[in-house]
């Protein structure tokens, strides 16, 4: 009964970790591996080759030939990945469109990079807008960030003084535009916050699209066809 269990815990961990596509420690562990372990330099290099779109927003799209699938099939996968992976109170599918081929989810990855100062603390997490526009043969993905989400903490800091029912807890948006490498000077003076939370959140588009791509070639599990 033991060894059942742990069987059984360890596929509920797995499954959990896949619904995640990745946990923030493995994902920056792959960020380290393909950018280096130095935050700002990595944001500065990646910088010239980035730039944000007329929203301000940072955003990839990547095109995907799928030959000899049509768009029913493509969508069939594609829809099993997204319920998959989007499936709690932070990651969601916002839409689901069979007819024209789209399908619509935002990520969540907490705690891509934090700060603890001198009076205050916050930990920045990035919520991705994913868009999939599948037609026969082919799939298109876009990946976009528009801003940081922070968890700030005045009074939190490491000298702060403050008790901790005197903390004030506030929810933020930094918008992309304001923050380093994109703003010559970071408006929240959190330039490593804020390099670290690029390199991150490039990373993940890196996971993502691999993993979308993945799903719409291979299937997610490997056995989705018509000879059952």
């Amino acid at each position: 009964m033991r060894k059942l269990f742990c069987i059984l815990a360890m596929c509920i961990s797995v499954f959990s970790v896949e619904a995640q596509v990745l946990r923030t420690e493995d994902l920056e562990k792959y960020a380290k591996e393909n950018y280096g372990s130095n935050w700002t330099d990595a944001a500065e290099n990646l910088s010239k080759q980035l730039t944000l779109d007329k929203n301000d927003a940072l955003t990839f799209t990547e095109v995907t030939e799928c030959k000899g699938q049509t768009k029913e099939q493509l969508y069939t996968k594609l829809n099993y990945w997204f319920a998959s992976t989007f499936n709690d109170a932070n990651s969601v599918i916002q839409l689901n469109d069979k007819e024209s081929g789209t399908l619509i989810g935002v990520g969540f990855v907490e705690a891509v990079a934090s700060h603890t100062g001198g009076f205050n603390q916050y930990t920045v997490h990035i919520r991705p807008v994913i868009k999939v526009d599948i037609k026969d043969d082919k799939i298109r993905v876009t990946y976009s960030v528009q801003y940081y989400h922070v968890s700030k903490i005045v009074g939190g800091g490491w000298i702060s003084g403050v008790e901790q029912e005197d903390q004030l807890y506030t929810e933020q948006k930094w918008p992309l535009n304001t923050c380093w490498p994109f703003a010559a000077k970071d408006t929240h003076h959190a330039k490593k916050t804020s390099a670290k939370s690029l390199v991150m959140t490039y990373a993940y588009s890196n996971v993502i699209m691999d993993k979308i791509k993945e799903a719409a070639l291979n299937g997610v599990v490997g056995n989705e066809n018509d000879e059952w």
